[in-house]
């Protein structure tokens, strides 16, 4: 622990807006390439942006939720850089004075609480999308004809080599920005803030938080110091889409910066991209810093003025947020901390939960059942909805509760109704033959056998040996065939031995 970790995240949330952030176009993901770039977009001659104002209403909501300041004045500047993806030379963004400042997250890791700081959040304007490929005409097709690219006549145009195409879908489509302090110390920091900012983000429903297309991707500062030294020379992993990921970058980042140190080498800031196939992160550019971009405020935009009552009108429309909900849980439910956590990860099992709850009158069981069994399946078959009806689950735990049936049994009934198999609990209950044996002169006859076919069990029981006791309980379920009530066993068989 020679070296000391220091990370910040910049997270580019891509906001669930129907249109584009200075432009009418469409803003829905999976359109041919450039039929939803707008004279706006492109920044043509004579073209002027309008404010969307769903976009401003998205980045209060965040505001509101951190518990940051909503600035009353913010300004919109020309972030200056080419790239082919970016058409007029510039990206409309915030600079020197952002809509959200300040504010927290707060998040855990294991059982430690952790709290990172926000600098802030702004608002901006996605670029493009660049698709690089190499044309391999070994397979009867070029890249042309893939994209319909075609020359005069309609002819394809033959690409020999490499070639890179320019997707403008995504220009013009609003980004919050969120840019946090350096306050996290290992990638499982990053990774749990990360986890929080997007489960907020996706509650709040200002972004859907789909990774795979880019709509919540991080950059990732990573740098090394020594415990108590300045802070040392950063470099920024760009366009981290995966959690998976992001924890494998930031792992081989600082290694590299250790390794490249400790031999008596500089690191020089850049940016770089992460490869995951080989799991390691490779230079894309030098770093650039603010000067380089040379911001100056957009004279086709006014400032952005947000008026005290209006944020007032967003408030009213706030949902109850992921920790208040939490906190509820534990005061109405009886739910440990760690349980009213778990069950809040995201609104729609929170949701599933109450339901659950309100139902079977039975918090715990419902908690335990979400946390245990239904985490475990869905988290195996990467399932993003829980294919039992939050009633079905409620009329099960009840029937556990009421002791009809067995912890044993329910998973069988579970089983079941994962499968769709029934729609009443009951029914399935019935069918299986799964409820419980509480006939206490059928279960007396079970013991009385139970114990004359196992002396030696019940000498050594009535040795002081407990294990004994154990074992004969499992011939008297084997007897039952699972379904005696287990407490109610257990006093009949201790009654009897001690009787005997």
């Amino acid at each position: 622990m020679d070296w000391e970790i220091v990370v910040g995240i910049e997270t580019h949330t891509q906001l669930l807006t129907e249109s584009k952030i200075f432009s009418g176009a469409s803003t829905a993901f999976g359109a041919e390439p450039n039929t939803q770039a707008s004279a706006v977009d492109l920044a043509l001659p004579g073209v002027l942006p309008v404010l969307n104002a769903k976009a401003v209403e998205f980045a209060v909501r965040l505001g509101l939720a951190i518990g940051d300041t909503i600035s009353p004045r913010s300004v919109f500047a020309r972030k200056n850089y080419f790239y082919p993806d970016l058409p007029k030379g510039y990206q409309i963004s915030q600079y020197e004075t952002p809509v959200v400042q300040g504010g927290a997250v707060e998040f855990f890791v294991g059982e430690v609480a952790h709290r990172v700081q926000l600098t802030r959040a702004h608002l901006e304007e996605d670029a493009g999308k660049s698709i690089h490929g190499i044309a391999r005409s070994e397979e009867g097709a070029t890249p042309g004809e893939s994209h319909g690219a075609a020359g005069p006549g309609g002819a394809p145009l033959d690409f020999a080599g490499d070639w890179t195409g320019v997707d403008l879908n995504r220009a013009g489509t609003p980004l919050l920005e969120i840019v946090t302090e350096p306050d996290m110390r290992s990638s499982a920091e990053a990774v749990e803030y990360a986890k929080a900012l997007h489960t907020l983000v996706v509650w709040l429903g200002i972004c859907d938080g789909n990774m795979q297309e880019g709509s919540f991707r991080c950059d990732a500062n990573v740098s090394v110091r020594r415990p108590g030294a300045p802070f040392g020379t950063r470099r920024e992993i760009k366009n981290l889409n995966s959690f998976r990921f992001m924890q494998q970058a930031i792992d081989y980042e600082v290694q590299w910066q250790i390794d490249l140190l400790e031999d008596g080498g500089r690191v020089q800031q850049a940016t770089v991209l992460f490869d995951p196939e080989h799991g390691e992160t490779r230079a894309m550019r030098s770093k650039e810093d603010a000067h380089d971009y040379r911001y100056f405020p957009d004279p086709d935009l006014p400032p952005l003025a947000i008026a005290e009552a209006w944020i007032a009108e967003v408030k009213a429309t706030m949902p109850e947020l992921p920790r208040e909900m939490a906190a509820r849980f534990q005061r109405d439910y009886g739910l440990a901390e760690y349980d009213a956590r778990i069950t809040t990860q995201s609104k729609t099992f929170a949701a599933y939960f109450e339901t659950a709850a309100k139902a079977s009158g039975q918090a715990k069981l419902v908690a335990n059942w979400m946390m245990g069994e239904i985490s475990r399946r869905m988290n195996s078959g990467a399932l993003t909805e829980i294919p039992v009806p939050a009633g079905q689950l409620a009329a099960m735990v009840a029937r556990i509760a009421d002791d009809t049936i067995s912890n044993s049994a329910a998973r069988q009934v579970f089983e079941a109704l994962w499968q769709g198999q029934g729609e009443s609990v009951d029914a399935i209950i019935e069918t299986k033959g799964l409820r419980q044996m509480r006939d206490s002169g059928e279960l007396e006859r079970v013991v009385v056998a139970v114990i004359a076919a196992n002396p030696k069990s019940v000498e050594e029981f009535r040795a002081g040996k407990e294990k004994a006791f154990n074992a004969l309980v499992g011939q008297a379920m084997k007897a039952t065939q699972g379904k005696a009530d287990p407490t109610q066993l257990n006093a009949l068989l201790r009654a009897k031995l001690g009787g005997g």
